[in-house]
């Protein structure tokens, strides 16, 4: 990177990702509200991760206030992920009633997972999403069960995390696998380097 970069995401399979590839960044979060007007699903996962990165840039000038020069040379990497399945958007469950339903509701079946990417700097805001699709073999509830009680789906959007113990369950994807575990980081790679960053 040729400035400085924030990753705006608590998240650590984002983190790993990021510096599977290399790059190096800081990490700051933000408890900004996940609330859209937005209704298609790619459009909802930019303009979360917009909000994120927004919020973050907003605290970070706040509390670090940077010289205008470390302003014009950062970038703030927001990211949000959604599965979609039979026309309903899938989050992080509340709680293990939740995961159960969802994840009954993706076994046996394709569905779609969707990550937004805000690149966000002093004159720049560029959002770019990207999709996967995802096919799931059949899971007896007990199967379901079982897989919850290790607590992976908690903290995932649709209940799972493919780069674990449900990998067992996946039949198989089309697309970014990284874009499933969290962030398509080939993509956002490209746009970096299509932005000069790099």
């Amino acid at each position: 990177m040729k400035g400085k970069l924030i990753l705006a995401s608590a998240s650590p399979r984002r983190r790993e990702l990021l510096q599977q590839i290399g790059l190096e960044f800081e990490v700051l979060t933000s408890d900004a509200p996940e609330i859209t007007s937005e209704t298609e699903p790619a459009e909802i996962v930019k303009d979360l991760s917009r909000q994120k990165a927004m919020a973050v840039k907003e605290q970070w000038e706040k509390t670090k206030s940077p010289s205008d020069a470390v302003r014009k040379n950062t970038l703030i990497l927001g990211a949000d992920t959604v599965v979609c399945h039979n026309g309903r958007i899938l989050g992080k469950p509340k709680d293990e009633e939740e995961a159960f339903f969802m994840l009954r509701d993706l076994a046996d079946a394709t569905h779609k997972v969707y990550t937004g990417v805000t690149l966000l700097g002093e004159s720049l805001c560029h959002s770019f999403s990207a999709c996967t699709r995802v096919e799931v073999y059949p899971m007896t509830d007990a199967e379901i069960l079982a897989y919850i009680a290790t607590g992976d789906p908690m903290d995932k959007a649709g209940s799972y995390g493919i780069q674990g113990p449900f990998a067992a369950f996946v039949k198989g994807i089309r697309g970014d696998y990284n874009n499933v575990v969290g962030l398509p980081v080939s993509l956002v790679y490209q746009e970096l380097k299509n932005l000069g960053q790099l």
